[in-house]
């Protein structure tokens, strides 16, 4: 009873410091309102910049799935539109300010990568962005006015061109540079600077692709349901991993405790 007590006055003690560094943090906004107005024309204002994950562009506005999940570090922009059950990762950048991006259903675009269009380039053309389904983008690749066909994969750090298409099954290997207007076949490999064609893919390979998109579609529900909890969610769960941690398993019997849950047996 004592500890449970203990736990009880932490989580209050927190709380009560996030309201009072909240508190805080807001009286010094307005004091700074306050001191710019006093100084009049000769104030210094430094424009502050919040994130924002989903943001409009005047009247082009992104178009989220029901499910799915894009992470909060990540920006989405202006004429975005993503599929169901599709992964946006932390850092990712999704720009569609001067032309449209599309993203399939149960597409994963992996953390820090770059999504761009064209509205004006070397030949002249405008061109969107197109993603199909279940494609897996790597780590920190840049899409660049292109298209990439459903059931295809790029690999971490890839760049992929204005006009350049990558093939349903196809692959583009990690660090490939497809140069603009280039086609990727299905059932290849592509790598280089610029990329060229490596070999044939083998069934491992291609099985791959399809094992890629369930896995990380597994994965986004679990990093989406982490990202929905509320700040007093966060905390009870620290608390009661740390009581876990010190808790001795006769405790739990003692209470009537089940080992391995938290479920409570009736007398």
């Amino acid at each position: 009873v004592a500890q449970q007590c203990a736990q009880v006055e932490r989580a209050a003690m927190a709380r009560a410091l996030y309201a009072l560094g909240q508190m805080i943090r807001e009286t010094g906004q307005a004091m700074d309102r306050v001191g710019c107005m006093v100084m009049g024309s000769f104030a210094y204002k430094e424009a502050l910049n919040r994130h924002r994950t989903i943001m409009n562009l005047q009247d082009k506005i992104p178009k989220l799935p029901l499910t799915g999940f894009i992470a909060p570090s990540a920006s989405v922009i202006g004429e975005v539109s993503i599929g169901e059950g599709s992964s946006i990762w932390y850092g990712c950048t999704l720009r569609g300010d001067v032309q449209g991006i599309s993203v399939g259903a149960k597409t994963n675009i992996q953390d820090n990568s770059i999504i761009h269009v064209a509205k004006h380039n070397v030949g002249g053309k405008a061109l969107p962005t197109t993603i199909g389904d279940r494609v897996t983008i790597g780590h920190a690749a840049c899409l660049h006015a292109c298209t990439i066909e459903s059931d295809a994969f790029v690999g971490m750090g890839a760049t992929v061109m204005d006009g350049a298409v990558v093939k349903s099954g196809a692959m583009v290997a990690a660090g490939a540079l497809v140069t603009p207007g280039t086609t990727v076949p299905s059932g290849e490999i592509w790598a280089g600077s610029p990329a060229k064609l490596l070999r044939k893919m083998t069934k491992e390979e291609s099985d791959f692709i399809a094992v890629s998109a369930d896995n990380y579609a597994a994965l986004a529900v679990k990093h989406a349901a982490e990202c929905a909890k509320s700040y007093q969610q966060v905390l009870l769960e620290q608390e009661a991993h740390a009581s876990a941690a010190i808790r001795d398993t006769d405790y739990d019997e003692h209470l009537g405790i089940v080992p391995g849950s938290s479920t409570k047996v009736s007398a």
